[in-house]
């Protein structure tokens, strides 16, 4: 066996001629119970007859069923690992002569597995201030906020103005809101707007220009100076309640504000909790990535990259993008992805090695209880979800997704913790 470079690996085959009569008969018998010719009865024309008549696509299936074999047998003897589907190369078939040809593949990486145990990993104990809890409530309160319209006067800093808004130049197609709500002197609002309603009693209309930046979000405004029509309607001002008692039991189960503090507090520490965890628990897989170094079959490598593609296509999807107008470039793709994609499949292997020495997995109660969770998600059945799952092989992704967090845990419980 040739090894190529990295994982890639060479053989040279060769199926002597004995087999391939051996298979021919097979493949000529199987064509003499389906083929019909003119002057035979189904299943009576001469074997000679069938092979002159159908001898390419004879010969194609001969290849196909003794080739699968050959390799099936050899990759057994010598006990090899092979990933992704071998390439068959400098194929010859010639007539009363063996088949010859190359086989090239990938096998699984052999590595020894390192030290895992008592990693440094960086770690500040988590805590909550009372400025934390009092952000995270006004954040709520904000949310709960009124609008009230304001008797006629002139717009100034921090009001909430309804306009009407066309353009006028500068974007095709022309652009036109009948009720759109800005802020003056906010850090969203673009400065053109503040400076120009800042003042405008409603009724006024006003032409603005807008000069959007190369960046801008909306492909259609990037780096375009337009100009509009505003028309101030109505001005506004947000009225915010009271953190009190009231307020908390609006908000569910809560009797006093108190209470409420005291459920944000453990919310946002078990949140911080989770970041430092999920900080050094990266921290220490790309410190056991850097100690172990091996070449990862490129088959490994495109299909992280692929599944990589698909997570970004379903969120485009799910922010409403019609994705036959999404064009990826496959070969940009795989370049500006393959150092991201090749360091995920080294880690995921190495994180499958220390599982399996110290025998991590998910249990079937894992395994349920996510069931359930995606259920309660889908508001579907857990049965029906269940269902699915096994059919489309989403339980295995499941249980596979439980190990590898279980497996980081465990890397993080027996870390050794530095200040970060």
């Amino acid at each position: 066996m040739a090894l190529l470079e990295g994982c890639k690996h060479e053989l040279a085959f060769t199926i002597p001629s004995v087999d391939i009569e051996a298979e021919m008969e097979k493949v000529v018998a199987e064509y003499q119970k389906q083929v019909r010719l003119p002057g035979f009865r189904p299943g009576k024309a001469p074997a000679k007859m069938i092979r002159s008549r159908f001898e390419s696509d004879i010969r194609q299936k001969v290849l196909e069923n003794l080739i699968p074999k050959a390799l099936g047998e050899r990759f057994r003897q010598e006990n090899l690992t092979v990933v992704g589907r071998p390439e068959i190369k400098d194929l010859k078939f010639e007539k009363d002569a063996p088949i010859e040809f190359k086989a090239e593949f990938e096998i699984a990486p052999e590595f020894e597995l390192g030290e895992y145990v008592g990693v440094e990993a960086p770690f500040v104990e988590p805590a909550v201030t009372d400025e934390d809890v009092q952000k995270r409530l006004e954040q709520v309160r904000d949310s709960k906020a009124q609008f009230v319209n304001e008797e006629p006067r002139p717009a100034q800093d921090g009001d909430f103005a309804v306009v009407a808004l066309e353009s006028i130049s500068g974007v095709e197609p022309p652009m036109k809101n009948d009720d759109m709500t800005i802020q003056l002197a906010d850090a969203d609002t673009f400065p053109a707007f503040t400076e120009n309603l800042r003042g405008v009693t409603p009724g006024e209309t006003k032409e603005i220009e807008v000069v959007y930046p190369d960046d801008y979000g909306e492909e259609k405004l990037a780096g375009k100076a337009v100009k509009f029509n505003v028309t101030l309607k109505q001005i506004r001002r947000k009225e915010l309640p009271d953190l009190n008692d009231d307020f908390a039991q609006e908000l569910g189960d809560f009797k006093t504000i108190e209470e409420l503090r005291t459920t944000v507090r453990n919310a946002a520490l078990r949140e911080k909790e989770a970041s430092v965890q999920e900080a050094a628990r990266t921290a220490i897989l790309d410190k056991l990535v850097e100690a172990h170094s091996f070449p990862v079959p490129e088959s490994y490598v495109d299909r992280q990259i692929e599944a990589q593609a698909e997570n970004y296509l379903r969120n485009l999807a799910s922010q409403g993008v019609n994705l036959k107008d999404v064009k990826l470039d496959w070969e940009k793709l795989r370049e500006s992805q393959k150092d991201r994609a090749t360091r995920d499949v080294r880690a995921s292997l190495i994180l499958d090695k220390i599982a399996e020495r110290e025998a991590i997995g998910a249990n079937q109660d894992d395994v349920d209880k996510e069931v359930q969770r995606i259920a309660r998600i889908e508001r579907e059945p857990p049965a029906a979800v269940r269902m699915k799952l096994e059919k489309d092989g989403g339980l295995n992704q499941i249980a596979a997704r439980i190990r590898t967090e279980k497996t980081l845990q465990f890397l993080f419980e027996k870390s050794r913790k530095v200040a970060g």
